[in-house]
Order: structure tokens, then C-alpha cells, then sequence
């Protein structure tokens, strides 16, 4: 099967898995689900984390035996690392969201080979938006053709991160740029959205878990924007260490103003 065939035999797999997910999640949502804090302070995850997982698992494991795992709410054994292809998803992203009873949780899942996501699927169940794509397709929402910003000026542009992402010691020089935030809890909702145009750019500085990201960099990638970490290198999935050295999306004129106006992260020359 061509390359190209069975990137979109696997986005059909996984944006079917995904609605199937929303299923789940929607039985949960503002039923006062049983909710666990994690170790190390890795926040919350709830009773539809963890049904979503197991669904995902049975369904997408069966569907491709031979494909690695790397899921927010599975243990990782390191197995992954000697598979060519590999799932990689946060069953529940926005969990913080969900349990507050807000709409914009998702559902992200990713196929990556040799470090390049080649099919995601990000699923809003309550808003009932699929975001898809593929490594040689378009980036679409509910199967129409969407597309980021069109290039503008920083102090024109919006901006999706966390508050704390605009404090002074973050920029380089103190100078923290004039966009206008504004803040989603999901990561992946965060990169459709800059897909779609809605936002110029998002921006996580430090450390991000690769199964926040790994479908919406993606999405927002084939929608136009360009999509990096936060020194403006090229993401690449499936490390040793699952995290990416931040992420930063936007189209060009924005992400390289963004990219420029950042301090070194610590460590970094």
C-alpha cells in the first residue's frame, strides 16, 4: 500500500476512534466524575481519562498490532522506541476543562513514523468539530479545507498560552511582545485553532508532552502555519524522552517575531 494510502487508512482509524471517544467522554461530562490527583503533581485525571484510554487502546491496538503506544494515561515501557510507526494520543486533553464542566476537552491522537506525524485526529465532542489531516493532505474541520492567518503584525496579532507564559522573565530583554492572549485548556484545541484561523499563534515555552501536541502541530502545519519548538527547529515525535523543547505555531511573520522575542531557555546558549 502507498504511503500516501495508508496515512489515510489510519486517519480514518483514528478520527472514527476519536467520535467513538466523545461518546464516552459526553456520558461523563457535568456527572461528577470520580477524579484522582497524580504523582509528582501531574495534575487530575478522571474516570473518562481513563474508560477513553482503554476503549482507544483495545480499538487502535487490534486495528494495528504492530504499531508502538505512547498514551498521557498508560504507563510507558519503552517499547514504542523499536516500532516504525507509532500511536501516539491524550485520550482526554483539557482535563482541567472537562471537570470544570467547560466544552473545549478533545480528544488527540497521532500516528508517527520515523519521528513525523503522518495522520492526527483532533475530536471537540461537545462542539461536535473533528479537526484531520494528513502528512500529504489538507488540514480540514468536519471535512472542509480550513487555513491559518493570513501574515500580519505582531501587535495585530492573538496569541494562545498560559498567563505565565507573558511574564517579563520569559522574553528576552524583559520585552514581552503586544499580542493579545487569550487561553484554551487543551494544547491540541489551542494548534486547530491557529489552524483555522481563529488565532495568529500559540505558544507553550517549556517542556510539552508530545501527546498534547503531536496531532494539532500536524493540523496546523498543513493549514499553512509554521510549526516548531521554541528555538524554531522542527518537532520530531517519538523521543526517549516523550517532551518536545516547547512548541511555538503561527504563520510566518508571527512565529518568527515570537521565536525571536524569547529568552533561552535554561540550559540554552
Amino acid at each position: 500500500m502507498p504511503d500516501r494510502d495508508a496515512h489515510q487508512a489510519d486517519l480514518t482509524l483514528i478520527a472514527q476512534a476519536a467520535r467513538d471517544a466523545g461518546d464516552i467522554a459526553r456520558r461523563f461530562w457535568k456527572r461528577a466524575p470520580k477524579i484522582w490527583e497524580k504523582d509528582a503533581g501531574a495534575g487530575p485525571v478522571t474516570e473518562a481519562d481513563l474508560a477513553v484510554n482503554e476503549m482507544l487502546m483495545d480499538r487502535l491496538r487490534a486495528a494495528r498490532p504492530d504499531y508502538g503506544w505512547l498514551s498521557e494515561e498508560t504507563p510507558d515501557d519503552g517499547a514504542r522506541l523499536g516500532a516504525g510507526t507509532v500511536f501516539i494520543l491524550d485520550p482526554l486533553d483539557g482535563t482541567r476543562a472537562f471537570i470544570a464542566g467547560e466544552p473545549t476537552f478533545a480528544h488527540s491522537i497521532a500516528v508517527v513514523a520515523a519521528g513525523k506525524v503522518v495522520a492526527g485526529a483532533v475530536f471537540l465532542p461537545v462542539s461536535d468539530l473533528l479537526y484531520t489531516a494528513t502528512l500529504n493532505g489538507p488540514a480540514l474541520c468536519n471535512g472542509a479545507p480550513i487555513a491559518a492567518s493570513a501574515p500580519r503584525m505582531l501587535e495585530q496579532a492573538t496569541l494562545l498560552t498560559a498567563r505565565r507564559n507573558m511574564a517579563p522573565e520569559l522574553w528576552l530583554n524583559a520585552v514581552v511582545p503586544p499580542l493579545r492572549r487569550d487561553f484554551r485548556a487543551s494544547l491540541a484545541y489551542r494548534l486547530c485553532l491557529v489552524a483555522e484561523g481563529r488565532f495568529d499563534a500559540m505558544l507553550a515555552p517549556g517542556p510539552t508532552w508530545e501527546w498534547d501536541v503531536a496531532a494539532g502541530a500536524l493540523i496546523a502545519g498543513r493549514a499553512g502555519a509554521n510549526v516548531t519548538d521554541r528555538q524554531g527547529c522542527s518537532l520530531r515525535f517519538n523521543r526517549p524522552d516523550p517532551r518536545t523543547p516547547g512548541v511555538v505555531a503561527a504563520g510566518d511573520m508571527v512565529h518568527a517575531a515570537i521565536v525571536a522575542g524569547l529568552a533561552p531557555a535554561p540550559g540554552q546558549p
